[in-house]
């Protein structure tokens, strides 16, 4: 499988897609005009110097600036390489490491938390990488105003928060809505790859990418899948792992027949 373009969500809204805080909620259901469901927290987060200069000076090269306008991903990478899309990336650490290892495919990165977007900035300048692109919005929005139909070769979400606690299992990103959504935007044949430490979710994910017509579990179980080679192990996985949990990786394929909608 071609691990294509990845799509990375982030400056724009600013979004965490870790563990949860107690910072102020992005939105709630009990607002005047019941804004979305969000499934991230703001977070201001200080930027290091580093950082600073990495988004004054990079993100005008690498970063996708916020439009309504669908994107030519061509005309975005000047080639046509495919497009995977990594939807919360944290700092950037498994992007920058994927990118590199695969100079051959592009990668859009999508995170909302500004410090992490300019970890990954300064890890591209380092190493020059020169296949990925890193948007700042919300994931949803972006997937539907900017992504064409059928364009991705691959989503990838790894370890996103959990919301453990029963009365926000509403905030999980995996839900059948948004799968759909990006089943919308893969083309047939591509994989969605999705990752988390936390058992119950896993048994979440599990369940939601099951009912979800479109895509067929790559598993010859019927369950979790073997970690694939192109997920680096990063020092959070590493952390966990520490702790007694176990990673779950799952992945499923986009199928060809199935109508899916945005």
């Amino acid at each position: 499988m071609g691990i294509g373009t990845i799509a990375f969500f982030g400056l724009g809204h600013i979004r965490q897609m870790s563990r949860p805080s107690q910072d102020k909620e992005v939105s709630g259901s009990d607002s005047a005009h019941r804004r979305p469901v969000r499934s991230y927290v703001l977070r201001g987060g200080r930027l290091t110097e580093g950082q600073k200069r990495a988004l004054a000076e990079l993100w005008p090269h690498f970063g996708i600036d916020d439009s309504d306008a669908m994107l030519d991903l061509g005309e975005l990478f000047g080639n046509r390489a495919p497009v995977i899309m990594e939807i919360g990336f944290g700092n950037g650490e498994a992007t920058w490491q994927m990118a590199g290892a695969h100079p051959e495919e592009n990668y859009i990165g999508v995170e909302v938390h500004r410090p992490g977007v300019g970890h990954l900035l300064l890890k591209i300048e380092k190493h020059g990488i020169r296949n990925i692109r890193i948007a700042c919005a919300d994931a949803a929005e972006f997937l539907r105003k900017r992504i064409p139909e059928g364009s991705l070769e691959g989503v990838r979400i790894y370890f996103p928060d959990p919301w453990p606690k029963k009365r926000h299992h509403k905030r999980r990103i995996i839900q059948p809505s948004f799968v759909r959504l990006l089943a919308s935007r893969m083309r047939p044949g591509a994989i969605l790859h999705v990752a988390t430490d936390w058992e119950p979710y896993a048994e979440h994910m599990l369940e939601v990418l099951d009912s979800v017509n479109g895509f067929v579990n790559l598993s010859t179980s019927g369950g979790f899948h073997n970690k694939p080679d192109w997920r680096p192990e990063t020092k959070y996985e590493k952390r966990g792992e520490r702790l007694g949990h176990k990673v779950k990786d799952l992945l499923f394929r986009r199928m060809a027949s199935a109508p899916c909608s945005g």
